[in-house]
């Protein structure tokens, strides 16, 4: 039996998606820019990919801009976002547990003389609003923080840090990575005062290499590429028409009897925390309800670690995670596990497991029974 559990770090296509993708590189194949009638074709398929992703966030189309994912999206709303509103000032506030692609661009803007405020988080991952108060300033520009954290699962009071921020100052940019949300949410910018987000495509069923970011037609940024001037010159370059396409049609697809998919991806979870509870030395490190995301679970299993524990399960074909995809090349502590206070000795022993619409409750009861099994092994095996 074969059970996908990592579908916080990318998901299986949707048939839909794959046919549409195929049809763009076999078929409709030509450059959106050429003036003749194959490029005109491929130009009105980024068209309706941009209306259908405007239309489940309720904003323009003109505030879509595609891009190679979520990194990209990320990379440029901070820095292009940055620069752009330097003389304004050069303050800006993130939080302990951003992804790496918010946090390393964040480092470089450091080198390049702006001033950053990393807020800290309580014992389930949310920021203190009181703490963002304190930490605005006159000169503060920007301020940064993920709609659900990639490995606990948390979910910030997004819409409350907004109002905070543009009470204290309306000009203040919001910007929100919504890679692990989008899909799961019903997502509002406008309403909820997001400046600026980012989506990544292939956490909802959408090719790799694929993405978006929204951008309040208000706000001032910069190009991160430069060239042709495609996409009113906020990305240059030849838009990834099959890509795109797949973008658009898993959005259509995800946001499609929306509160039902959600509701099965919830009692998944549900049910995997309450199956957790049977095992011995598990701590969970997710929660139930609103305060914490439908698809992901955190769990720490003492005397076991994690890598280990990964590579077991992965032998009895069960694909789980030991951290975030984009940076598990390079172990490392979680600093989002430190954050909300998980024990030293249980940072090291920390699996992630987070579900799609394709996951059922027998795998759930597959993982469970093989996890009783291997445990009590493992521990044995590295006491030794």
């Amino acid at each position: 039996m074969e059970v996908y559990f990592d579908n916080s770090a990318t998901t299986k296509v949707l048939d839909s998606v794959k046919d549409i993708v195929v049809k763009l590189m076999t078929e409709d194949y030509g450059n959106p820019s050429a003036r003749h009638r194959k490029g005109m074709e491929a130009e009105q398929y980024v068209k309706k990919a941009a209306e259908i992703i405007a239309s489940t966030l309720k904003v323009s189309p003109k505030e879509i801009v595609f891009t190679s994912g979520g990194s990209e999206s990320n990379n440029m709303a901070l820095i292009e976002t940055a620069m752009a509103n330097r003389r304004r000032g050069n303050h800006i506030i993130s939080t302990k547990i951003e992804h790496p692609s918010v946090y390393n661009p964040l480092i470089y803007l450091e080198e390049q003389g702006f001033e950053v405020t990393f807020l800290s988080v309580d014992s389930r991952g949310h920021i203190s609003l009181e703490e963002m108060k304190e930490a605005l300033r006159p000169e503060t520009i920007l301020v940064s923080v993920m709609y659900v954290n990639n490995e606990v699962g948390a979910v910030e009071p997004i819409e409350e840090i907004s109002k905070i921020v543009k009470q204290h100052n309306p000009q203040t940019v919001f910007h929100v990575d919504a890679i692990q949300a989008y899909g799961k949410y019903a997502i509002r910018p406008k309403k909820q005062g997001i400046d600026l987000l980012s989506v990544s495509g292939h956490k909802i069923h959408a090719p790799k290499g694929t993405g978006f970011l929204y951008i309040d037609e208000k706000v001032k940024i910069r190009p991160l590429i430069y060239g042709g001037g495609q996409q009113r010159g906020l990305r240059s370059g030849t838009e990834n028409v099959p890509g795109i396409g797949g973008l658009g049609a898993a959005a259509k697809e995800m946001y499609t009897n929306h509160s039902e998919k959600v509701k099965q991806i919830c009692d998944l979870k549900d049910y995997m925390i309450e199956r957790l509870g049977e095992i011995e030395g598990c701590t969970v490190n997710s929660y139930r309800g609103e305060e914490s995301a439908p698809q992901i679970v955190s769990a720490s299993f003492g005397g076991c670690r994690s890598e280990v524990l990964l590579h077991a399960l992965e032998d009895k074909g069960i694909y789980v995670s030991s951290g975030s995809a984009c940076s598990s090349n390079h172990p490392a502590i979680s600093g989002t596990l430190k954050g909300i206070g998980v024990k030293p000795e249980l940072l090291d022993s920390t699996i992630r497991f987070s579900f799609s619409i394709f996951n059922t409750k027998e795998e759930i009861d597959y993982c469970i029974e093989t996890l009783k099994q291997l445990l009590p092994v493992l521990r044995r095996y590295q006491r030794g």
